[in-house]
């Protein structure tokens, strides 16, 4: 098995031998495609379902040595298959994350994880807008998308993903797909995503753009959050990107003992807290107010509020 760039000369090599002896996640690592948009965060992804499957494990040295190169090389390989119009979106993300992120302004708390601030920094937020918004994709504000949802304000989002604490082994669920930005996000940090939208047109352009830009652990349905996705249950944590006058119960019971839920609280277009959810191992349940908000409302089947 190899893994080249023909335009940088470099090559790896690695026997059939050595991974039918070491199954696991270093054997896909050896196979991901590098030059995908998202393909220094996979790699990152995969690194860290490395540590969690091998503990008590000879893992083999090569293994890390391999991940280390191709996580090296990855912004390389990226930056050789960049048309201008990308570089110039990616120039944008940085400074959105710089300047809106992780050295907000003085009013916000900065974001600081460096694996969400490596997943805002990679997701092409210009192609979950239209195409007459994408020079706005980047600025400090959300965006309407159509059906009288929006996008949210990236900070916002990084904020959120931060609170939900993820692990790369989680399952996710979200409420209110929207374009698929926030669960695109996601995908670059956990397992799975399952990700829900009442709107069909919306859902059915999300699913699309996913898979699209090859977000390929992100799955979408039709259907009302509100009781969540009973058939793929329970989640470890669960983000809710519309607001509720109350947290729906039906989603607590989908969470995990020990998972966490983030979801904006309060009445439609006004002022809402973000609240954090979390359920004890006994299945005791706790909510915390964070910062306030204002999202669109959690829309039911059958136009129910």
């Amino acid at each position: 098995m190899s893994i080249e760039d023909e335009s940088l000369e470099c090559k790896t090599e690695i026997s059939k031998e050595q991974v039918t002896e070491n199954p696991g996640p270093w054997q896909v690592l050896c196979e991901i495609q590098l030059t995908e948009d998202h393909g220094e965060m996979r790699i990152q992804q995969l690194l860290g379902e490395m540590m969690l499957q091998s503990s008590g494990e000879n893992v083999p040295k090569w293994s890390y040595i391999l991940a280390s190169l191709l996580l090296a090389l990855s912004p390389v390989l990226d930056a050789c298959a960049e048309d201008p119009a990308e570089a110039e979106f990616r120039l944008l993300r940085e400074k959105m994350v710089k300047e809106q992120i992780s050295d907000a302004p003085d009013y916000r708390d900065p974001v600081k994880d460096p694996r969400v601030l490596t997943a805002m920094r990679t997701v092409p937020r210009q192609h979950f807008v239209e195409k007459k918004l994408q020079s706005q994709a980047y600025g400090d504000f959300p965006l309407p998308i159509g059906y009288g949802q929006t996008i949210s304000q990236p900070y916002v989002v990084a904020l959120m993903t931060e609170m939900l604490e993820v692990k790369p082994d989680h399952k996710v669920l979200e409420v209110g797909a929207g374009s698929g930005y926030q669960a695109a996000v996601l995908s670059l940090l956990v397992k799975g995503v399952y990700t829900i939208e009442i709107v069909e047109a919306l859902a059915l352009q999300a699913q699309e753009r996913l898979k699209r830009l090859k977000y390929a652990n992100v799955s979408v349905r039709v259907g009302d959050g509100y009781y969540g996705w009973e058939e793929a249950a329970p989640f470890d944590r669960i983000i809710v990107t519309c607001a509720a006058s109350l947290v729906p119960p039906p989603l607590l019971q989908q969470l995990k003992p020990g998972g966490k839920m983030c979801i904006p609280v309060g009445a439609a277009y006004s002022v809402q807290y973000l609240t954090m959810v979390e359920k004890s191992e006994t299945g005791t349940i706790t909510m915390r107010k964070s910062i306030p908000v204002r999202f669109v409302p959690l829309t039911r089947s059958g136009d129910e509020q």
